[in-house]
């Protein structure tokens, strides 16, 4: 029981952590592919000793058909960072939170194609729950005449990219342990996101201390704290719970937006929230995995 408590705050510290990245992409005006590649190979020098110390204590091989194991969930973090940034850029913080996080409507689809893995009753109804807060939302702040349509559709796509990331660390991230899994696939993603860079960006410049600092804040805390912790909690939860409970960086995200860029989350957001969490609550309570 102890153990199982500490597995589900581990998984709301994740959903927290993560919850910060659409601030700080929105408080960053450097180039979005650059910001991808740097909080990845900074969250990379981080990790090292951890790899390094693991990787000694490992009693297996450890060659490259484990690390081809982080190499496609890789590039599609990088995919994800890339296009999250992008559409951020376009979109409010409330409704780019939103839309990256509606993962549960796509992640019982990937999770079947790479782990034949089913959503069983209370998944599907915490599931439920929380997408019918979305729908709700939806319909009350989008105009497909809007302009930030360009937006939303980048956001959409990230989201893609995103669940089939997390069902891929789902099916790989158990087989190995968390930082012999998660070093090199953040090396993956970054390299491929400062590739990407040099075909619009020159990286070699002077960088303000604001995006520096970005740049650092991104890398300890949603890369660090929130993507090692959500791939850890694939490893202790089933998908779909991690899906489902990671919805709750919509309500995090709108506050966070509202505290430090003063944009209120219309009427519709709040009961909006009560959907979410409620969902959440349920799935974290009765969608535990044991080991």
């Amino acid at each position: 029981m102890h153990r199982r408590w500490i597995q589900i705050a581990l998984l709301i510290l994740a959903v927290l952590c993560s919850s910060t990245a659409v601030i700080m992409i929105k408080g960053s005006d450097e180039n979005p592919y650059l910001i991808a590649a740097y909080r990845l190979l900074i969250a990379c020098v981080i990790i090292l000793p951890l790899f390094l110390k693991e990787k000694r204590n490992y009693s297996q091989p450890y060659h490259f058909k484990q690390i081809k194991m982080s190499l496609l969930p890789g590039l599609l973090l990088g995919l994800h960072f890339i296009t999250w940034n992008m559409g951020v850029e376009l979109t409010p913080v409330a409704n780019a939170s939103l839309i990256v996080n509606t993962t549960p409507a796509v992640m019982p689809f990937f999770l079947w194609i790479f782990f034949r893995e089913r959503v069983n009753r209370v998944e599907i109804f915490g599931t439920i729950l929380a997408l019918t807060g979305l729908v709700y939302l939806g319909f009350g702040r989008f105009d497909v005449n809007s302009p930030d349509l360009r937006g939303y559709l980048l956001c959409f796509v990230s989201m893609l990219f995103l669940a089939a990331y997390l069902a891929l660390g789902r099916k790989n991230s158990g087989r190995l342990p968390l930082w012999l899994y998660m070093w090199p696939l953040y090396l993956t993603a970054g390299l491929f996101s400062l590739t990407c860079a040099l075909f619009f960006v020159n990286p070699i410049k002077t960088y303000s201390l604001t995006n520096i600092l970005l740049f650092l804040g991104l890398a300890i805390i949603p890369t660090f704290g929130g993507h090692t912790l959500l791939n850890y909690s694939m490893k202790n939860f089933r998908g779909q719970v991690v899906s489902v409970a990671n919805l709750g960086q919509i309500v995090f995200s709108a506050l966070l937006g509202y505290l430090i860029f003063t944009e209120i989350p219309s009427p519709q957001f709040y009961l909006t929230a009560v959907f979410i969490l409620s969902g959440v609550i349920i799935i974290l309570v009765h969608g535990y995995r044991q080991k």
